[in-house]
């Protein structure tokens, strides 16, 4: 056929199937092979596990790095994007592909990312993220013109928390994906793969300094020390049931209310083995996950964070149908006592949730703030009052309910009175005020004890003198709580003041949108 022949439909066609048949093959089969050999999936093997079948609908699949010289080898130019339904919901997905140029991102890249984000904030769609990568592909990004043009920083930073954004890292990841996951509303990382800011081998050349990628940014790094990632996998197949199960307990965007989800549980169902959970000596440990199971709709929870900050529990959970965030002491963890993490923990979980409508319920079982000289120095005081101001600013409802202690300023943080809760009730096991006796009488009394000829006696009488009532009566009685009530209703209570206070579909002022997604 020379060039002034017409040339027939199905021939164009044809060209167009070829086109994108080789564009799905990314950097083609040799590097998808060696992909499988070293044990992850592709992107697009990833998206079909996540998204609904036949649900995908990619743009830019013939898209290609625009450097002269690399059209032939850069398919979707590291990056595969699209519009897809999970669980029935539209959504937008990237997945990040390995198989070209090391999933490095190059201009257009970041053109097809940009785009992404840009729909899903227009159209009020939550964005999921399969993301690993090596960052800036270099030499793209080298010199003043290129790297200016690459500098999309606002899609993330004015992001604001419109639609949920939720990323799961699932192989080795610098620069851009580190970038996109820590301004996740959710991040899930599978075990074996590093989140870090830069590679071994960058930092190797930059500062002299010798790591592995485990050390630098493993998951263990993530659960003990950074508190950047929600939740770990052993599989990529884990990883994307987690991303399914958070999406689940999220609305579509900030103007909409979470997912309600009928039950066959009774949401006055008597709880009546939670007398055997929760000890009335003050200072013996439970699990408070036992009383949270006990609780819930079904006993399903989702814990966020759950090996950061363990004297804390923040989780996603329903109750009669309706998603609510849990804020509970953990007496399992230092008594219950928080930390600086554990109060980091509390205020980025306090900002999702007002973000996205979500109502906050605090079980109170805390001693007090871990206090030491190592503590200031980790800024305890802010950190405490970053916990205190987003509660303060928070709009969604919140309801308190004091189970075993609630002392000292901790009282306010976990919900007290004066901190905007809708109702604040206790257990009649409850004890608060603003120390303990033994620490008050410690502190009052202390020198006049180690003159004693008889401390242990005297002790003893001092702290019968202590007669503070701390009982929750005294605050019911002057109606500074709401009520006291019986733990076989807690139940009851949180599904009947639920209703009144979510009854008419509240969608808060969202006052944290503009949060920063970390501490």
């Amino acid at each position: 056929m020379n060039q002034f022949e017409e040339k027939s439909m199905n021939h164009y066609i044809d060209e167009l199937v070829n086109r994108k048949e080789k564009a799905k093959l990314g950097g083609g089969e040799d590097k998808i092979s060696r992909q499988h050999e070293s044990g992850y999936l592709t992107g697009r093997e990833r998206i079909n596990k996540l998204v609904d079948a036949d649900s995908f609908i990619e743009f830019g699949l013939l898209a290609h790095s625009d450097q002269p010289g690399a059209e032939e080898k850069s398919a979707g130019d590291g990056i595969i994007t699209g519009l897809a339904k999970v669980d029935g919901r539209p959504v937008v997905v990237q997945a990040a592909d390995k198989t070209v140029f090391a999933g490095t991102e190059g201009m257009v890249y970041f053109r097809k990312t940009r785009a992404l984000h840009d729909y899903a904030l227009k159209r009020g769609l939550p964005m999921l993220n399969l993301k690993e990568g090596g960052g800036l592909r270099m030499p793209d990004g080298m010199g003043a013109d290129k790297f200016s043009q690459m500098l999309f920083w606002d899609e993330l930073l004015l992001h604001n928390r419109r639609v949920p954004m939720i990323t799961s890292i699932l192989g080795d990841s610098f620069g851009g994906p580190t970038w996109v996951a820590a301004t996740s509303d959710f991040v899930n990382q599978l075990k074996g793969t590093t989140m870090a800011v830069a590679g071994p081998r960058m930092l190797e050349v930059a500062t002299g300094e010798r790591v592995s990628n485990e050390e630098l940014g493993g998951w263990k790094i993530h659960a003990n020390y950074t508190g950047q990632v929600d939740s770990f996998t052993e599989s990529e197949d884990e990883s994307i049931k987690e991303l399914k199960q958070f999406l689940g307990y999220m609305p579509s965007n900030a103007n909409e209310l979470p997912p309600y989800k009928e039950t066959d549980d009774n949401p006055y169902r008597r709880l009546d083995r939670i007398v055997d959970i929760v000890p009335t000596r003050r200072t013996r440990a439970y699990n408070m996950k036992k009383v949270i199971q006990e609780i819930v709709d079904d006993g399903l929870f989702m814990e966020l964070k759950a090996l950061y900050g363990e004297a804390l529990i923040t989780a996603l959970a329903r109750i009669n149908g309706r998603v609510v965030g849990i804020i509970a002491n953990q007496p399992m963890k230092f008594a219950g006592a928080a930390g600086a993490k554990e109060c980091e923990k509390a205020t980025d979980f306090i900002c999702l949730c007002d973000s996205y409508n979500i109502p906050l319920i605090f079980l109170h079982d805390i001693p007090g703030f871990r206090v030491s000289s190592e503590a200031e120095k980790v800024k305890m005081p802010t950190k405490i009052m970053m916990w205190n101001q987003a509660l303060a600013q928070s709009t969604v409802p919140k309801i308190s309910v004091v189970i075993r202690k609630s002392i000292g300023a901790a009282y306010a943080n976990m919900g007290g009175p004066t901190m905007g809760a809708d109702f604040v009730v206790a257990w009649p096991t409850a004890e608060i005020n603003f120390t303990g006796p033994e620490v008050g009488v410690n502190v009052v009394y202390g020198r006049q004890l180690q003159h004693s000829k008889n401390p242990k006696e005297d002790r003893r009488k001092l702290l019968e003198l202590w007669g503070f009532d701390s009982s929750p009566y005294v605050a019911a009685g002057k109606h500074l709580i709401d009520d006291v009530i019986d733990p076989r209703d807690t139940r009851k209570f949180l599904s009947q003041t639920l209703e009144f206070s979510c009854g008419n579909g509240v969608i808060g002022e969202h006052r944290l949108s503009n949060w920063p997604t970390g501490f």
